[in-house]
């Protein structure tokens, strides 16, 4: 209780499950735009349109140029596609597999990412935010200090974009609206915007 003898306010926990482990204060902020009405406003402010990638045949280009770009020398990826499963069924919103098969005598591995189609419909550093996520697992399997430096290395504004991505998650549980659709789509590579709450 405070000084004046009122409880302090708590953030609803089944309300804010994708913000867990976030500071009180930032839970605080969140919940009340949420309350407000205002969560999906302040992401569009942001954020106004998505990018333009659409088909698993863009995914897989885009991610390509990534892995370009940070990763040449890492495994080839086999495959790059959207899922519509993944984000319901797995509670992920990315994966890397490794698919062994045997041919003649040989192991051959192919690499595969996949990405929630969540991600379709989202301004370009959020899906930039997942692909490098899932692109850094191709050098470094486990999430440890080297898995971190190579994915912030790759999109520095990593930390702030998976924030905004859960507070996108927040407004979605909360029956929000979806705030980018296909007729407001942009150019792949989007500005980055500015990453003050």
């Amino acid at each position: 209780m405070d000084s004046a003898g009122a409880a302090p306010k708590t953030v609803a926990v089944a309300t804010l499950k994708y913000l867990q482990g976030y500071p009180q204060d930032t839970l605080d902020q969140v919940s009340a735009m949420l309350d407000a009405g205002r969560l999906g406003d302040w992401l569009l402010q942001k954020y106004p349109q998505s990018h333009g990638v659409r088909t698993d045949r863009a995914l897989y280009d885009y991610v390509q140029a990534l892995k370009q770009e940070y990763l040449r020398s890492a495994d080839a990826l086999s495959k790059v596609a959207f899922d519509n499963k993944l984000h319901v069924v797995q509670n992920a919103l990315g994966t890397h597999t490794t698919i062994s098969r045997v041919q003649g005598n040989k192991l051959k591995a192919k690499r595969e990412i996949r990405i929630a189609s969540l991600f379709k419909e989202t301004p370009a550093p959020f899906l930039s935010m997942i692909a490098v996520q899932e692109l850094a697992h191709l050098r470094e399997r486990n999430h440890d200090k080297a898995f971190y430096q190579l994915y912030t290395h790759m999109e520095p504004q990593y930390h702030q974009l998976e924030f905004e991505v859960r507070v996108y998650l927040t407004h979605l549980d909360a029956k929000g609206k979806k705030l980018w659709a296909p007729a407001e789509c942009a150019a792949p590579e989007a500005s980055k915007p500015s990453t003050a709450l």
